[in-house]
């Protein structure tokens, strides 16, 4: 089958001259219409901005790369994996097991082997909760006849569940994803704690309060920081559609649910104290920071996009653009690896700066719809696709923004957003201190654990900022 486009739908001259203004003018506006229709027809997250999870499995291309021929699994001669056994005296119980007779002649058999074979087997234990009951005496005065009530000690939750499963709990929602009704009967059947969704909300709503201080820590500390990765995705809170912001540090990120997808939120987060570089794509809520560098990889999107929907210009002028782009990844994947210097490296992107900005001003003087608004665009602000060349750490594309905010995505898509403005604070604060564990490579339930721990002696938690 032949995959050349078909050509675009004109008057003919003869029906032309037959036509009134009035429905020459509902012609072409329908004519337009088409085009802009069979233009979206290509549209997929390699050509666009769509993000991956919008292509089904099914759809995707076939990969470039020739299907091995050989069979799944660990191939001849691999590596053996195997768990290593533990000391004897590490285990709970050890059963020595001998032989009572020989298996040849039946005699009996005695004494030990010094050096037996071992096999451990792993195992669960009996989960069962740990329950404290604090017994508060109220005693009568024989002076007075007053009586008074003991008083929980510090720390002591006013209900009934502790630090430990609280955090637990909090985490299963947030970080294993689970619905409040699934969290509650995993607690019930599987740990043996009695709950409810109910109870889940609740506990929500303190891990919330315990975490706050230290998410406040780390959006007042974003406006210091030299280099941000920021990207947003839409999502819902109750009926209403939200946006889910993240601006990624190098040890830290800051999740934050807002109303619109205007610049308010990064003039909210930023604020005007920031003098870094945000890496993003070419989103023009950002453009207001002034410092930013744009994502190459969304821009050979835009380059794959002229080859696919383009006519033979566009065609042409993308494949040129692409292949530059291919030039910039080699050259910064040997200057990351260490095999080449950075003098090299900014000296071997001199010339494929020059001929991606030769490129663009051949787009924007070619006359040609589909080139001129983008080429314009990038050749006006063609300092911002250059910031990594310029600036030691910033990197020319926006995957560490990308990949922070990827956990959010597939959450949203199995919660399908918040009920409440409590659900969004929580959503934004537990994928806040998630990313930033990860990013500090602390354990994320001890930190959660702890911080409860402090909330509930009245005490601040321990702070996430990075060196404390």
């Amino acid at each position: 089958m032949s995959s050349a486009k078909p050509k675009p739908i004109t008057i003919p001259p003869e029906l032309d001259a037959e036509m009134t203004p009035a429905v020459r003018a509902f012609v072409k506006s329908l004519l337009k219409r088409i085009k802009e229709l069979e233009a979206k027809v290509g549209v997929n997250p390699q050509n666009s901005s769509l993000p991956p999870s919008t292509q089904h499995p099914h759809a995707k291309p076939a990969p470039r790369k020739p299907k091995s021929k050989r069979k799944r699994g660990g191939q001849p001669g691999h590596k053996k994996h195997e768990r290593t056994l533990i000391p004897s005296d590490q285990c709970n119980d050890v059963q020595p097991l001998k032989p009572t007779e020989c298996r040849r002649c039946g005699k009996k058999l005695a004494g030990s082997d010094a050096k037996p074979l071992r096999h451990q087997v792993w195992e669960l234990p009996e989960i069962k909760p740990l329950v404290t009951e604090f017994q508060l005496h109220r005693l009568e005065c024989d002076c007075c006849g007053e009586t008074t009530c003991a008083e929980l000690p510090i720390g002591v939750p006013q209900g009934q569940s502790g630090p430990r499963l609280m955090a637990f709990t909090g985490l299963l929602m947030a970080y294993y994803r689970q619905s409040k009704r699934r969290t509650a009967e995993f607690l019930s059947t599987l740990l043996s704690q009695p709950c409810c969704p109910a109870l889940t909300v609740k506990i929500q709503a303190v891990v919330t309060d315990a975490l706050r201080g230290s998410y406040d820590e780390l959006v007042a500390e974003l406006p210091s920081q030299e280099r941000i990765n920021a990207d947003e995705t839409a999502t819902k809170e109750e009926n209403k559609k939200v946006w889910l912001w993240t601006f990624s540090a190098p040890m830290f990120s800051v999740f934050a649910v807002r109303d619109s997808r205007e610049a308010t939120a990064v003039d909210e987060l930023l604020t005007d104290k920031f003098r870094g570089v945000v890496m993003c794509d070419r989103a023009k809520m950002y453009w207001r920071v002034g410092r930013l560098q744009w994502c190459w990889a969304h821009l050979v999107r835009d380059f794959q996009a002229l080859i696919d929907r383009g006519d033979g210009q566009a065609k042409r002028l993308g494949y040129e653009l692409r292949r530059q782009a291919r030039r910039l990844f080699e050259h910064w994947a040997n200057y990351r690896g260490d095999k080449i210097s950075r003098f090299a490296f900014v000296r071997r992107m001199a010339p494929v700066r020059r001929e991606v900005e030769r490129l663009l001003l051949r787009g924007v003087n070619s006359g040609n719809a589909s080139l001129v608004g983008m080429c314009q665009e990038l050749h006006g602000h063609r300092d911002w696709l250059w910031m990594f060349v310029r600036s030691e750490g910033v990197e020319p594309t926006n995957n560490a923004g990308e990949r922070a905010l990827r956990h959010a995505v597939i959450w949203r898509k199995l919660s399908f957003g918040t009920q409440s403005s409590g659900g969004s604070r929580f959503a934004e604060t537990m994928l806040t201190v998630i990313e930033t564990c990860r990013q500090q490579g602390r354990r994320v339930f001890e930190y959660l654990t702890a911080a409860i721990h402090s909330h509930l002696a009245h005490q601040p938690a321990p702070s996430l900022l990075p060196g404390a």
